[in-house]
């Protein structure tokens, strides 16, 4: 799916006309940030060279950029460049749950079903009613620890700290209908689709897309220790289509209300179907944007992942193993504000090498005349 071109009709919400759209297309001299208002691209090089430089000047107007004509066809770039990407794991009840399965089991899938009945046994139900650094959350660590059954993944999911990690250097993202990939030798795996927000220097969120935070569980469940080779890999994150600029028809208030939809197509007519429900997250996302700089800036602004509640445990193959990718499969996440994701899986060694990193952009734009 590399390189082909955009398809706005079956990409962008269906209310695209009525909101802003911020993003980046590969053009025949590089990539340009651009605006999309009423399905027409507008191209922002002139006015600030990188998405970046956009949205810290806050300059969200496309009569201010050169229109470029409808973005159908069109050859969108993952709508971040010179940003962080950050991401917040842990932060909806099951995907805890889910996590602490993996550490128990030791990365073993064929383990994972006996671990998950113990445990949603002991916690299931509690767990999903308690707000993270509370009394009550306390009051429940303290006699998981007595019962010999805390976890470090417990501990960031109700208590006061959440997880924030990096999760892919600065231009290594992939965008729409590229191909993501997972590592080779990993054989426990999945999408994590989720809400990304764009967040600007001084830690305004100003608008959202779609990611795909690609997850190795046999990894990270070995050892929390290797939470790098399980998150950061060639083509292991994608964003896009598009983000959505917040305004008075997009808020964060959409934000914490959308429902996520995935569904996975395997080569071999193999379908799954999954929802992430916003609403059932157990940190605020502007807590988790808070969070994130507490005691951190971030000069270029920052995209940051909120998480999300899928965790598929439905046998693919072999029973009691869940599931798992293969090469080949679609994964096309949706949600109706912010559109469609779509990203084909293939290994990290397979997927097109990562080559245009910062030095590279910035001869680029100078040769551009647009520094």
């Amino acid at each position: 799916m590399e390189g082909i071109t955009f398809d706005a009709a079956a990409a962008l919400p269906e209310d695209h006309r009525s909101g802003l759209f911020l993003g980046r297309v590969a053009g025949p001299d590089g990539p340009s940030p651009i605006l999309v208002r009423d399905g027409i691209a507008y191209d922002m090089a002139k006015v600030a060279p990188t998405v970046s430089l956009l949205v810290e000047q806050g300059h969200f107007d496309p009569q201010a950029g050169e229109p470029i004509g409808p973005v159908e066809g069109l050859r969108l770039l993952s709508p971040v460049d010179l940003q962080c990407v950050k991401a917040s794991g842990v932060t909806f009840a099951v995907s805890a749950l889910e996590r602490v399965i993996e550490e128990r089991a030791r990365g073993d899938a064929s383990a994972a079903a006996e671990v998950r009945g113990r445990l949603e046994s002991r916690v299931g139900g509690s767990i999903r009613s308690i707000v993270p650094g509370t009394p009550e959350a306390a009051a429940l660590k303290a006699a998981l620890i007595e019962d010999g059954m805390w976890s470090q993944y417990l501990e960031v999911a109700i208590g006061p700290d959440a997880e924030i990690f990096t999760k892919s250097p600065v231009l290594s993202t992939v965008g729409w209908g590229a191909e993501i990939g997972i590592r080779s030798d990993s054989t426990w795996n999945n999408p994590e689709p989720e809400v990304v927000l764009l967040v600007d220097p001084t830690g305004k969120a100003v608008g959202a897309t779609l990611g795909n935070d690609v997850n190795l569980r046999d990894f990270e469940g070995r050892s929390a220790l290797l939470l790098g080779k399980a998150k950061d890999n060639n083509a292991s994150c994608s964003l896009g289509p598009l983000f959505r600029l917040f305004d008075d028809s997009f808020t964060m208030d959409d934000v914490r209300s959308a429902e996520i939809d995935l569904l996975i197509e395997g080569e071999e007519g193999y379908r799954l179907e999954g929802r992430s429900s916003m609403n059932q997250i157990s940190r605020d996302p502007e807590d988790l944007v808070r969070q994130s700089m507490s005691e951190h800036q971030y000069p270029d602004g920052f995209a940051l992942f909120l998480g999300t509640l899928f965790a598929p445990t439905e046998d693919r193959d072999e029973p009691g193993r869940g599931f798992t990718h293969k090469v080949g499969d679609v994964v096309t996440i949706s949600t109706p504000r912010l559109g469609r994701l779509v990203n084909r899986v293939t290994t990290s060694k397979a997927a097109a090498p990562w080559t245009a990193g910062i030095g590279g952009l910035l001869r680029n734009l100078a040769g551009r005349g647009l520094l």
